[in-house]
């Protein structure tokens, strides 16, 4: 037997990552805003490529040289996909919000549109404009002026202003006693409570608009705390009061606006455009009630590859590292038109999958949400993990039961009763919040009452996770429940009063149920 180095052929495949193929896999994980913000910076970095019209669709067909690849992208996804599973995602989000400007800046204004005049009695006044216009006319000397515009700066959409007086001080080169000062003229703007610190201090200034700041008021405005506890009896000594005084005082404070900064217009949360649209509709071969969706064509980037500049460039390029650069150019952006493509075909097919588990989700709500993992939707259609993990991150659709992340629709199992059946813990969330919503405030229900109706209803589950449930939905304890109900304070109240008071109380006297 010889014993020596020798030179062995042997065949073997791996997988070559590609710029091509991170491409795919960086533009399947994005947003449409993402998506949007990156189309428009190879626009500007590949003369070949042009934008589309509405008509284009989300890419346009191309003609040219077929795109040389090692195997279709698709499966060039699913086959990168165990060595991405695990790694640290190595592109940056860089300007992610800007990708809805352009569309708005080229839209032009309609004949039949109305007036801007049309909508200046209608639309109130914004906060900031109400607090220039009120400092304009407060503050004649340029100095003081300018305090209360560094001030002003730290107003935010409830009226409050919690800033350092020291911190401004020093930011205007002045001393701490003129900025308190400036401070507590502010603090007269109306509508009284504007520039405010704190809740006491904001509800004290209503008050004393109302010439109703008595000690007995000053006193249970700066024990806010003995409210949450429902320390009645310590409160009423406190006060100097008997309990009818008490309750006309808890009266009195329920009846003031502890956000007066939010009478004013102000930028509205913008909602979330879907990237699929779901609808109801008829099978076709059997008549049966069933679902339809379609992409969100407008939230889909239209490009397309200008083949003619292509032609005129190479007509025009002589010497050969031109005609490689228009070349490689060109080979660019067929390619990303048909990852494009990819993306939005690939999309879809998970959106249908996911919709035709969660069946019951979309006929009867919540209750009927069943659990599922990313591995059932990879199963069923022949995806990756990971891959299925990508096209559902930050993908929106629009149901009639409203819009939802792609996301939502993954659950974790619980068990039932019933041997070999689970429900879906958001259901169960569901549920808990359900049960809550409609207890006696005088006798809130405890975690093991919970448990037991939960137990009742086929639900096997230990009380620390209905605390754990709970805790998530910010619901306070039952303790805390039976305080707010004893002030006639209820949960779902839009007052800082009742927020700040459930506050200290699990402050006060924890989570324990």
């Amino acid at each position: 037997m010889r014993i020596g180095p020798s030179l062995i052929l042997a065949s073997r495949q791996t997988l070559a990552m590609t710029p091509q193929l991170q491409q795919a896999i960086k533009l399947l994980q994005f947003s449409h805003l993402e998506l949007a913000a990156f189309i428009q910076q190879e626009l500007e970095k590949n003369p070949l490529l042009a934008e589309g019209s509405s008509e284009d669709g989300p890419s346009a067909d191309y003609e040219g040289p077929a795109i040389e690849a090692p195997r279709d992208t698709a499966e060039a996804l699913s086959a990168a996909a165990p060595a991405l599973a695990d790694a640290d995602d190595r592109w940056t989000r860089e300007h992610a919000d800007r990708g809805g400007d352009a569309a708005a800046s080229r839209s032009g204004q309609r004949e039949d549109a109305p007036e801007a005049l049309d909508f200046v009695a209608e639309r109130p006044q914004s906060l900031a404009v109400h607090v220039l216009e009120q400092i304009e006319l407060m503050f004649e000397r340029p100095a003081e002026r300018r305090i209360a515009l560094k001030i002003a700066e730290g107003l935010d959409e409830a009226g409050y202003c919690r800033l350092d007086a020291a911190a401004v001080a020093e930011a205007v080169a002045t001393d701490i006693a003129l900025v308190e000062k400036i401070w507590t003229r502010l603090r007269q703007m109306e509508p009284a409570g504007l520039f405010s610190r704190t809740v006491a201090e904001c509800l004290g200034a209503q008050l004393a608009e109302r010439n109703r700041l008595d000690p007995a008021m000053k006193a249970l405005l700066d024990n806010l705390d003995l409210v949450a506890a429902g320390e009645l009896g310590q409160l009423r000594r406190r006060c100097g009061v008997d309990d009818e005084d008490l309750r006309d005082m808890l009266a009195e404070l329920r009846t003031l606006d502890p956000r007066p900064g939010q009478g004013f217009e102000f930028e509205p949360i913008q909602p979330v455009q879907p990237d699929l649209y779901l609808t109801p509709a008829k099978d076709p071969e059997t008549g049966e009630d069933g679902w339809h969706i379609e992409l969100n064509t407008d939230a889909l980037p239209k490009v397309l590859v200008d083949r003619n500049y292509h032609a005129t460039l190479m007509k025009g390029a002589r010497a050969k590292p031109d005609r490689d650069f228009v070349a490689e150019r060109f080979q660019s952006a067929n390619w990303l038109v048909k990852t494009l493509e990819q993306r939005a075909t690939t999309i879809l097919k998970v959106a249908r999958e996911i919709v035709r588990q969660q069946d019951g989700f979309f006929r009867h709500g919540v209750s009927a949400l069943k659990p599922l993992v990313l591995r059932d939707i990879a199963i069923a259609t022949e995806l990756h993990e990971s891959t299925v993990s990508r096209v559902t991150s930050n993908k929106y659709i629009n149901t009639p039961r409203g819009i939802f992340e792609l996301k939502y629709f993954f659950t974790s199992a619980l068990p039932a009763r019933t041997p070999g059946v689970v429900v879906s813990s958001e259901s169960v969330r569901s549920r808990i919040r359900l049960l809550v919503g409609g207890e006696n405030a005088h006798q809130p229900l405890s975690d093991d009452r919970i448990v037991d109706l939960l137990k009742g209803e086929g639900i096997e589950i230990a009380r620390r996770t209905v605390a754990k449930y709970r805790e998530a939905m910010r619901i306070p304890s039952s303790a805390e429940r039976r305080r707010l109900g004893r002030l006639g304070m209820s949960r779902q109240m839009p007052s800082v009063l009742s927020h700040a008071a459930a506050a200290a109380a699990q402050a006060m006297s924890g989570s324990a149920d």
